[in-house]
């Protein structure tokens, strides 16, 4: 499983990295977790707000920290 954590380098970009890493620890899931910041990268993914989340190419979270939880359930719904 990829995921991707979208983001310009900001305090709330680093908060989602360190959720999604806790989902995964949680969840014991070993998985690829990309933090991408560069912006042409971003844009390429279509992602229109930051911080975004995507798990295996489908973006499942646009400008907002979902929590630890809430990464968990999606990521099972990911499978």
């Amino acid at each position: 499983m990829e995921i991707k954590v979208l983001g310009t380098g900001c305090s709330n970009c680093k908060q989602l990295l360190e959720n999604t890493k806790t989902a995964c620890k949680t969840l014991d899931l070993d998985a690829n977790i990309l933090y991408v910041t560069d912006y042409v990268e971003i844009v390429k993914t279509g992602l229109m707000r930051t911080p975004g989340l995507m798990i295996d190419g489908k973006i499942v979270s646009t400008g907002r920290i979902p929590s630890s939880a809430d990464i968990i359930k999606m990521i099972q719904q990911s499978k």
